[in-house]
Parts: C-alpha cells; structure tokens; sequence
C-alpha cells in the first residue's frame, strides 16, 4: 500500500498535465463550453465561445492599439516581449465559483502602451477585441491603468498557451476571469464604456471579484 501511494505521489503531476493538455485540445473545438464544466484538479477550466480559434505565433500574431489615441501602433510578438515586464501573482477566481491560487502572469503593464500611443482627452474606456473573433471586453480607463492589469506574455512562468489564450491574453488581476480577455488581438480607446460577450449575457461590467455578481468570494487583491 506504501508503494502504491508513492507511486500515486509520483504520478499524479503528470497525470493532471495530461488532463490539463487533454481539456485544453477540447476545448478549442467545444463552442458549447462543455469542457468547462469537467473536473480539473482544482486547476484551470476551459472556455471559448467560437466554433474554433486560429493559432497565432511570432510570423503573424499583431496587436493593434488604436481608438482615441494620438498615435495608433500595432505591436508583433517580439516588440511586446521587447518592452519592460511585470509579474503579478494573484489568485485567479471565476465567476463560476473555481479559483486557482497564487498564478503568475506576467506581461507588458496596459498602461505602458496607452501611454505610448496618447489617450486623447476624450478617452475614457477601453474596448479589447480578440481574434476569436467573437469575444469581446472593456475596462474604464482608470481600471486600465491599474498596476495590476497587463497585457500578458506568460502564464505560471510559461509562454501563454493557446488553451490558455495566448500568445497574449489580457489579465486584470482584482476582476473576475472573464474580464481578461484570452486571445487578445485589439486594445481600442472609446469615450464610454462598451458591454463585452458576457455583459451583453447578464454580467457586470464592473467585475471586481467579491464585490460584483451577487457573489461573496475572497477579493483577489
């Protein structure tokens, strides 16, 4: 019986990878979301609201940053990985109740590229589009320049995988999951504030975890 439970041991990590990578594969082709709703380990579960997703890397992924900005940009991969990083460790909570403690992200801080291209004095929300091309989200500005919301690189000290949203995904640390948009391809400046996928279904758009959708979780801040 020793020997079973340390083989147990021994396993086990290999044994979640593979489940992990084995959602993550399903997911890509599960518009329902159904894979969300299987079992995981107490880790990550897998959403998309598209029939399929494109993959992007470095020969073609682009993110355009335009709107009410004094100098539109579009960034590939390698200029993203070339510009100053942030790590933030938080919790990642869903709004569907799973939570997976102390994830690291990290990525080019928001406000750095907003910074870049000039907000113009009318800018007052952001709208993120992504290349699903069905998801969509949106922060007011203030939230946008938080310290704690990037436009993310890596995810658990890994390249973001494309189950995970990558190559870049948004993160908005003290806001429930669904506002850090996977698969993120257009930052826009508006002069108000724009409902996403899930706000047009019945989410707030104010997302803050504990604090929002009639539930009572633990902040993640």
């Amino acid at each position: 019986m020793l020997g079973l439970g340390a083989v147990g041991v021994a396993t086990a990590p290999y044994l979640q990878r593979n489940l992990e990578s084995f959602l993550g594969a399903a997911s890509d082709n599960d518009p329902t979301g159904l894979t969300g709703l299987l079992p995981n380990g107490g880790g990550f579960r897998y959403y998309s609201v598209a029939s399929s997703v494109p993959h992007k890397d470095e020969r073609n992924y682009r993110l355009t940053v335009d709107g009410l900005v004094d100098r539109p940009a579009t960034y590939t991969l390698d200029a993203l990985r070339g510009l100053p990083q942030t790590r933030v460790v938080r919790d990642v909570q869903c709004v569907t109740g799973w939570r997976v403690p102390d994830t690291a992200f990290s990525g080019v801080k928001l406000s750095l590229l907003l910074d870049a291209v000039g907000v113009r004095p009318e800018g007052k929300a952001i709208r993120f589009t992504c290349f699903d091309g069905t998801y969509s989200e949106s922060l007011t500005l203030p939230q946008a320049r938080r310290d704690d919301v990037l436009v993310a690189l890596r995810m658990q000290d890994k390249p973001v995988s494309h189950s995970h949203g990558g190559p870049v995904r948004l993160y908005v640390a003290p806001m429930y999951f669904y506002k850090s948009a996977k698969w993120l391809s257009g930052i826009s400046v508006t002069s108000d504030v724009r409902p996403g996928y899930w706000e047009e279904r019945g989410y707030d758009v104010d997302a803050w975890v504990g604090r929002s959708n009639g539930r009572t979780d633990t902040p993640t801040v």
